[in-house]
This record gives C-alpha cells, sequence and structure tokens, in this order.
C-alpha cells in the first residue's frame, strides 16, 4: 500500500550548520535524505518507518571534489554521475567510477549520492568494495566537531554503521593508488544494466616481477556488510600466482565467506561465483607478470 505524504515530515535548513543543529536537537528523530532513491522505493511501497527527514541535498560542503597530489576527497553529497563524468577520478580511482556507472538508472544516478549508498548499508551495494580496497576513510561530523575513520570499521552490522544519530557522512577520502596498482572489479547480476548484484569482488595488488604485494579483496552480496576479505589477502600476500595458489585461494575465500539465500539467488551459487571471480582476478595478475617479464 502505498504511503500517504501527509504522514510524513521534510524540513529544508538549506545550510550545513542548519541541519546539524536540527539533528543535535533531537538525536535519531530526523532522518536525512539526500537523492533519495533508496527512501522513495520504501515509500512507495508503504514500507518507510521514518516519518521526519531533513533534506541535505546539494549542500555546497557535501558535493565539493577535492584533488591534491596525495589524496581524492568527495562529498558525501556527490552524485554518481558527477563521479561517472569526473576525469580524474576516473584516471585514479577506476573502480570508483566503474561501480558508479552500475548504480541504478541514469535517474538516480543524477540523484543517488556517494554517501548516500553506504549511510544506506545494503550488502550488496556497487561502491563500498572499491571503497574497501581503496581503503577510503570516512568523515563525520556534527555539533561537536568532526572525526575521521576508516571505511573498513563503518558498518557494524545489517544496516548499522558507525554513525551517531546527531552525526552525518560529511566526505569519503581516498589516498591516490601506488604507481602500478593492478585494479580488477567485476559485478555479477541477473542483467547487464541496473541489477543488484549477486555477488561483486574488487581486488587490487601490485607486482614485484611474479610476486604479490599488498593484495587487497573486498566483496559484496556475501555477508551482512560489505566485506574485505582479510584472510584470503593473508594467504596471498608475498605470493606468486600459480595454480596452486589460485587453488588455495578460493578456498581460503569460500571458509571465509558466508554467503546466504535470498531472494536473488543461492548461497551455493554466491560461494562459487565468488571463488570464480577471485581466480579471475588472480588470473589477470598472472597475465600482467607474464607480460611484463617478455
Amino acid at each position: 500500500m502505498r504511503a500517504n505524504p501527509a504522514d510524513y515530515e521534510l524540513k529544508s535548513p538549506g545550510t550545513l550548520n542548519g541541519v546539524l543543529s536540527l539533528l543535535a536537537e533531537a538525536p535519531g528523530q530526523w532522518t536525512p535524505i539526500a537523492g533519495g532513491t533508496e527512501i522513495m522505493v520504501q515509500f512507495g511501497t508503504g514500507r518507510m518507518t521514518q516519518r521526519q527527514f531533513v533534506n541535505i541535498f546539494g549542500l555546497p560542503e557535501l558535493t565539493a571534489i577535492s584533488i591534491t597530489p596525495e589524496s581524492i576527497r568527495i562529498g558525501a553529497g556527490v552524485t554518481y554521475t558527477a563521479i561517472r563524468n569526473h576525469a580524474e577520478i576516473g584516471e585514479a580511482l577506476p573502480l570508483l567510477a566503474k561501480a558508479a556507472s552500475w548504480t541504478g538508472s541514469l535517474a538516480n544516478q543524477n540523484r543517488g549520492t556517494l554517501g548516500g549508498n553506504i549511510v544506506n548499508g545494503s550488502p550488496a551495494a556497487d561502491s563500498p568494495p572499491a571503497l574497501l580496497v581503496y581503503e577510503a576513510t570516512v568523515d563525520l561530523i556534527s555539533v561537536r566537531g568532526t572525526r575521521s575513520i576508516p571505511y573498513a570499521g563503518f558498518h557494524t552490522g545489517y544496516k548499522k554503521s558507525a554513525l551517531a544519530p546527531d552525526e552525518l557522512v560529511l566526505a569519503i577520502t581516498i589516498l591516490r593508488p601506488a604507481a602500478g596498482l593492478r585494479q580488477y572489479l567485476r559485478k555479477v547480476g541477473t542483467r547487464n544494466a541496473m541489477a543488484i548484484s549477486k555477488v561483486a569482488l574488487a581486488g587490487v595488488a601490485t607486482l614485484d616481477g611474479e610476486t604479490l604485494r599488498n593484495p587487497r579483496v573486498a566483496i559484496a552480496s556475501v555477508y551482512h556488510s560489505p566485506y574485505r576479505c582479510l584472510k584470503t589477502e593473508a594467504l596471498l600476500a608475498d605470493a606468486t600466482v600459480s595454480p596452486k595458489l589460485i587453488a588455495e585461494a578460493r578456498a581460503a575465500l569460500i571458509a571465509e565467506i558466508a554467503p546466504l539465500d535470498d531472494i536473488r539467488s543461492t548461497a551455493r551459487y554466491r560461494t562459487q561465483v565468488s571463488a570464480n571471480l577471485l581466480e579471475e582476478f588472480l588470473l589477470s595478475l598472472r597475465s600482467n607478470a607474464e607480460e611484463s617479464a617478455s
């Protein structure tokens, strides 16, 4: 049953300070809304439990992209269209730009924001695997000040996060990847476009000859939140890609993740596909090593 708009309240202070003051006055009472792409789905089906919203879309402090020689800082209110079309993000952070191009329709990309995507906390969200392997930092703000936490520690459970009731996500900061970093991102869904992922895997590593250095692997749709595969990474670190390593890595990943059966797929399917994607990532690294040696 569709919700009745008269049952809800929306305020638009128009400034960041105004929004933060409202959140501070009644922590947890007001739900920030930016693009609203997820909230409007809930509204349309009558499943939305929140009743009071504060508009944060387009606030200047949330929509800035700051580029330095050391890092790229993306405001939480930056849309996926802006990320997808930003030349320097595409060059330095191709996995994030690629994920942005996957996120819903073009209309959704015009409204949906990076901060909203991570705060929503879906285990199947498109951007988190890239943010995890890039070791992003999340900047949070409230009337009490600002603080930064590793994105890897942001999600604390299904649809739960380290965000305090009076805080907003201000920005996401990513250090520029080292030269020569090999990067991989693959999503498996029901169709090629506008599909919620059944499994998505991101991987990065550098090659020292044929030896893997600093491998990082992250995965979506196999855990209660986006997940970085630390045990699998430990197996891969300082190893040489070989059929034996690939087999061991597949087994390690299968032992580490805990996929669930749901309406989109089965745990068995997700387990097999996750291992296949990891193998594809490792084979791409092996191919790069062989090209470098030739």
